[in-house]
């Protein structure tokens, strides 16, 4: 057996390695416990999969229309007293260097603009005020 030293990410290890010769069969070498095993893993129980919510909070005069998760705003594309219709885009939110387009969840005039461009958001903040 062959003993090489490898350096792994700044991390030196000793590995011992053997050379088979054509028709041998492989002598395993005893492995020793360093952990407890891990428990068996249960079967999945089947779920019900729910209709995703939408990240907008809305009631029947209007609503508002909250960051599904944390970023910067990196473009506006609406402004106060803006007629905007059901999918159109209003905001663009980066999280994770990903730009996530927020869209209106229904027909309306934008009341306010809770945020601006380069504005840090977290999760659930109030972006946008939409009047029916």
């Amino acid at each position: 057996m062959k003993m090489f030293r490898v350096v792994v990410n700044g991390s030196e290890y000793k590995v011992g390695i053997e050379e088979l010769m054509e028709g041998t069969s492989p002598q395993p070498a005893p492995i020793k416990a360093t952990a407890p095993a891990a428990p068996k893993p249960q079967p999945a129980q089947p779920t019900q999969s729910r209709p995703k919510q939408p990240a907008q909070n809305l009631d029947e005069t209007g609503g508002t229309v909250a960051a599904p998760m944390p970023g910067t705003i990196i473009k506006v594309a609406v402004g106060a007293g803006d007629a905007v219709t059901k999918g159109q885009t209003i905001l663009v939110l980066e999280a994770m260097k990903m730009e996530n387009e927020i869209m209106a969840p229904k027909d309306g005039t934008i009341e306010e603009v809770k945020v601006s461009e380069g504005m840090s958001v977290n999760a659930g903040d109030i972006l946008i005020v939409l009047a029916s």
